[in-house]
């Protein structure tokens, strides 16, 4: 029987999911690969490309950066506890890519905004120039962060932010009023 899956197994590969490991400059060395990826040598293993992932993106952006495996079902490989304690190639290399996953255009103009069939269709003015984008009506694409901070995320899944809704004209506010 020696497919059986014993006890011990289990626990072992439990302790292994639920393990807490803090990369540190001490511990893990991240290098760029010729293809602008990071690579990551950490604990006698090699990984040629990982995953940048904030834990807590909106409260602590320098914290709890989260070093993950690239697969579909990424399991993570160690956590750096704070962005500003690794070597400062490491943090430029870091900061690359979490601008890459979390790019967010700031609104700082909403010239209009539709709804037809379920769906909004925005024009807007960014801090990166004039865009249109579509959200679905339906599903939770305009999220409050605070009283005033808005995410909204268009059906594909790029973000916007509007950081203060109140700095935006009362007939800016009024065409918000449907998603708020």
């Amino acid at each position: 029987m020696k497919n059986e899956f014993t006890m011990s197994q289990m626990e072992a590969e439990a302790e292994e999911m639920t393990a807490l490991r803090y990369l540190t400059k001490e511990n893990a060395e991240f290098s760029r690969t010729k293809g602008g990826f990071i690579s990551l040598k950490y604990n006698g293993k090699e990984w040629d490309r990982v995953q940048v992932v904030r834990l807590f993106p909106f409260t602590e952006p320098d914290k709890f950066i989260s070093i993950r495996t690239v697969e579909e079902r990424s399991k993570e490989i160690g956590v750096i506890e704070d962005i500003r304690k690794v070597s400062k190639d490491t943090r430029k290399m870091l900061e690359e890519q979490l601008n890459l996953h979390y790019f967010t255009p700031v609104i700082q103009k909403i010239i209009d905004i539709k709804d037809e069939y379920g769906y909004a269709y925005f024009h807007v003015l960014t801090d990166r120039g004039e865009c249109r984008f579509t959200i679905n009506m339906g599903g939770n694409a305009v999220v409050r962060l605070t009283d005033s901070r808005l995410l909204i995320t268009d059906l594909d899944e790029n973000r916007f932010e509007i950081p203060d809704v109140f700095l935006l004209t009362q007939k800016e506010q009024r065409k918000l009023d449907l998603f708020l």
